[in-house]
């Protein structure tokens, strides 16, 4: 792949942020969205607005085709083995909410546990916390080494006969620490509980297989894979699916409504309460395609290409401390010495570059660390080397400046 070529299907790129050509290294945060994708959502409002499933003419239709295309595209995507098996939501946290609020009411009970990790986004912690809560159960935490990884060998120890749902990330959005989920699935089946994967960080990056991994659950959002933000994909089991009750309700749901009493409609729609987001949905179709037309096999190639010469480089500058394993996705948290992270940041927007600072949305994390915040500089199919180059000497600059005496 050429990442020259892919950056002139950004047109957000091709800007400069205070006098500066801007470099854009957030994409963890949100990934910048390709012509295509934003074509495809142009065309549908420009064309065919309409609502899906309610009406039989001709926009309407074709709308609720291009909808219900979208959801066909994402069950090849992760190889989902039914359509059904694929919820449209608002994003990946709406998508772990409802596991927790449906499913996890219904499997939790007393003296259960739910295992986690430490290296959780709020977002697969805070449901599980609510849900431990209302269910009186365990919340438990698989231990990290030092470098932010687990061992099976820890996995196997927190998983045991108590355990109804293991709630995991793929791909830390901090440490960039990619778990073994099939090893962790194949663990908390053994032991006859379920597993629910945040994949919000891996399936922009990497080939993932759900029927392979054996996940009983996954959620993803659109807007960090090049497409729309507001849409996010749930994964379930049909069979899990099919027990769970909604926990929203109105338009669309429904099979009967009386006066007293209602019924819901088959999967998937029985989640997908109101009106859906249907340009998002056939972005999010969009973005797949651009993916997929790369190669996932190929972004991770580069992207590892691209961490490891950034690490090679972070390295050789003074002072800089590096969280995370060797073996990473393609991001990079770290802190400079002496340098606050969101002054680290400011001082490096000021160059035109956009990296991220704070806690991630990973306090529990930041506190195991021993740090209250820290800076995260994220790599994708349209960021270069050059540019990284770039971020080495404003990264220079700026520690040079703070350590200068005034």
């Amino acid at each position: 792949m050429n990442a020259k070529d892919i950056r002139k299907d950004f047109p957000i790129l091709d800007q400069q942020v205070n006098g500066n050509d801007l470099i854009y290294f957030d994409t963890s945060a949100t990934s910048q969205t390709p012509s295509p994708v934003i074509d495809a959502m142009t065309a549908y409002y420009e064309a065919y607005n309409s609502n899906v499933h309610r009406g039989v003419h001709t926009l309407g239709t074709k709308a609720t085709d291009g909808y219900e295309q979208a959801r066909m595209k994402v069950r090849s995507f992760i190889n989902a083995k039914r359509f059904e098996e694929v919820v449209f939501t608002r994003g990946t946290t709406a998508a772990i909410n409802l596991v927790a609020r449906s499913f996890g009411d219904m499997v939790i009970e007393p003296g259960d546990e739910i295992v986690v990790t430490e290296m959780e986004h709020h977002a697969n912690i805070v449901p599980w916390q609510e849900l431990a809560k209302r269910t009186q159960a365990e919340l438990k935490f698989i231990p990290m080494e030092a470098d932010g990884t687990l061992t099976l060998e820890n996995v196997e120890a927190t998983i045991g006969e108590k355990t109804k749902i293991v709630a995991i990330t793929h791909v830390s959005n901090v440490l960039g620490t990619i778990n073994d989920i099939k090893a962790i699935a194949e663990v908390a089946h053994r032991n006859d509980a379920y597993i629910a994967v945040d994949g919000a960080q891996a399936v922009p990056h990497m080939s993932v297989d759900v029927q392979d991994l054996d996940v009983d659950f996954y959620a993803f959002s659109g807007h960090k894979m090049l497409g729309p933000t507001g849409i996010g994909v749930l994964y379930g089991r049909s069979e899990l699916l099919d027990d769970m009750e909604p926990i929203e309700y109105g338009g669309d749901m429904i099979d009967f409504v009386d006066l007293r009493t209602s019924t819901w409609t088959d999967l998937p729609v029985k989640f997908e309460a109101g009106t859906p987001m249907i340009a998002e949905a056939i972005g999010l179709a969009a973005a797949i395609d651009y993916i997929e037309d790369i190669g996932p096999e190929a972004i991770l190639e580069y992207e590892q290409k691209l961490v490891n010469y950034a690490l090679e480089s972070m390295n050789a500058v003074e002072g800089i401390e590096i969280y995370g394993p060797e073996s990473r996705a393609g991001l990079i948290t770290f802190n400079l010495e002496d340098v606050h992270p969101h002054d680290l940041a400011t001082a490096l927007d000021s160059e035109g570059i956009a990296v991220r600072a704070g806690h991630h949305c990973a306090q529990p994390l930041m506190k195991w660390l021993g740090v209250s915040s820290t800076a995260r500089a994220s790599f994708y199919i349209y960021n270069t080397t050059e540019e990284i180059d770039s971020f080495i000497e404003s990264l220079k600059r700026t520690k040079e400046f703070f350590s200068y005496e005034f």
